[in-house]
């Protein structure tokens, strides 16, 4: 566990933003212009959207977010600082109180730039390096880009912007994680966010770039010791919601404050939120707008937008899982993990492959799984192809899909608690650890505040009332008694 001083982290998820659905964090493209051709782009950027939010209009997404109760906007695109305007919409959301971050491949941000953005009020800019040289100019389609995400990351230090790396595991990368980290910790990088390429837009097109799923505990593995020589320099490693999940680290990766925590399943929706720069809304930046999108902002409040997603949050869309995530242990509070990945590969969530947890289990039954291209992607930004997941046995030879199933009982509920022993995460109500089968002490039960539910149910029964009185004295009626809101 990690101690955190000061203020809770930003994008720590509180109980009532979670009862009120407040989106907590919110990634915005502003234009899909680029000046970069990556193999594994799943937005496909290069060119600008076809009418694109005007400057008003994203100020309009500014006011609405601040008064949504939003505390961390990451601006991206395509290249976010390609926009004309993109100053004057990082000033906006400082102005409004709320943490302004960008995330760039760096190729054409000069210093005088990076200062205009400090200055515009950016508080934290992170640099995509996802190699060394040659492997990280030849994913980011040109010679020199490197060089140039390197002399980024030391400017954006210099200036005084919190710097932070992102990087894409895939085939490519994957062999220079640890060679990666002694380059952006010798330049300065202070937070480290890694995520699997998912299969998305160009990576679909470069298959052979995915990692295979029972790679995934030897990339877990080899993270996790990263972590920790991390710890000891001030550089501090941050999974992705694409990456994990549970195991023997999952309690000091995943920390953010001096209580141990977990996964606990995919937030789109629910206190995260995804814009696109013609105004789409959806759950996830990095899924498409259909079938996990509301509309458009020019059309509707994000409000009524955030309303809308309800149904499609994982908590309320009804599916069960699949395959192994059908079966698992840890599926009421997991749901299949990361949404995106789970997408990417079968067109549909709740059977994530690219899971620690999952390959662990298998290699003890003698399993592993592959996935194969069979339908290939029609080329538009944030599209998929479709891959079939194949299990295998330690030879290499297809096995029935049936036989990959979590053998180990999953008990009711969702509270999940730390094995004394292995420290790994079981159920609560369990008296002995299915991992260890260690002996399980008796807890006491932490009182629970019912402040939450009690608002969101004032919040709610307020809503109906409007929606009555509307149906009653029409939609423009005023005021009829002290306790009536006109907020929407």
């Amino acid at each position: 566990m990690l101690p955190v001083e000061g203020p809770l982290p930003r994008r720590l998820r509180r109980a009532e933003d979670i009862a009120r659905r407040t989106p907590v964090h919110v990634v915005w493209e502003i234009t899909l212009a680029c000046n970069l051709k990556c193999a594994h782009c799943g937005s496909r950027a290069g060119r600008p959207r076809q009418d694109e939010l005007s400057t008003e209009e994203c100020l309009d997404v500014v006011r609405q977010l601040a008064e949504l109760g939003t505390r961390d906007i990451n601006l991206i695109g395509g290249e976010a600082y390609l926009r004309r305007d993109w100053l004057t919409i990082v000033k906006a959301i400082a102005d409004a109180g709320m943490h302004c971050s960008i995330q760039t491949g760096g190729r054409g941000l000069t210093l005088e730039k990076i200062k205009a953005a400090a200055a515009a009020g950016v508080g934290t800019l992170g640099i995509s390096i996802d190699g060394p040289r040659e492997v990280h100019d030849r994913l980011r389609g040109f010679a020199g880009s490197f060089d140039q995400a390197i002399g980024v990351l030391r400017n954006v230090a210099a200036v005084g912007i919190v710097p932070g790396v992102n990087t894409q595991i895939n085939a490519l990368s994957k062999p220079h994680l640890r060679e990666i980290f002694d380059i952006i910790a010798a330049n300065g990088a202070k937070a480290w966010q890694v995520q699997l390429t998912a299969a998305m837009g160009n990576a679909v097109d470069n298959s052979d770039f995915l990692i295979q799923p029972y790679e995934i505990r030897e990339v877990v593995d080899t993270l996790a010791e990263l972590f920790e020589r991390g710890r000891e320099i001030g550089l501090r490693l941050l999974p992705g919601n694409s990456i994990g999940y549970f195991g023997p680290y999952e309690h000091r990766w995943r920390t953010l404050t001096d209580e141990a925590t977990h996964w606990t399943g995919c937030t789109a929706g629910e206190t995260n939120l995804g814009l696109e720069a013609d105004g789409k809304i959806k759950g996830c930046p990095s899924l498409p707008a259909d079938p996990y999108g509301a509309g458009l902002t020019r059309d509707m409040s994000l409000r009524d937008a955030i309303e809308a997603l309800g149904p499609k949050t994982i908590r309320r869309d009804g599916n069960r899982g699949s395959s192994f995530c059908g079966s698992c242990y840890y599926w009421n509070v997991c749901n299949g993990g990361c949404t995106w990945i789970a997408h990417g590969i079968t067109n549909q969530r709740g059977n994530n492959p690219n899971c620690y947890y999952r390959a662990r289990e298998l290699a003890k039954l003698g399993l592993r799984e592959r996935i194969v291209k069979v339908a290939e992607a029609p080329g538009q930004p944030f599209d998929f192809g479709r891959f079939e997941i194949v299990v295998e046995d330690t030879a290499g030879q297809r096995v029935p899909e049936r036989l990959a199933r979590d053998r180990k009982k999953r008990p009711r509920g969702r509270k999940l608690v730390l094995c004394m022993n292995c420290s790994e995460y079981l159920f609560a109500s369990e008296r002995f650890c299915p991992h260890c089968n260690a002996a399980q002490p008796r807890r006491r039960r932490r009182a629970v505040s019912a402040e939450p539910r009690v608002q969101l149910l004032m919040d709610q029964i307020d809503h109906h009332s409007r929606q009555i009185m509307e149906m009653v004295y029409g939609a423009d009626h005023g005021p009829v008694g002290p306790e009536e809101t006109t907020s929407r």
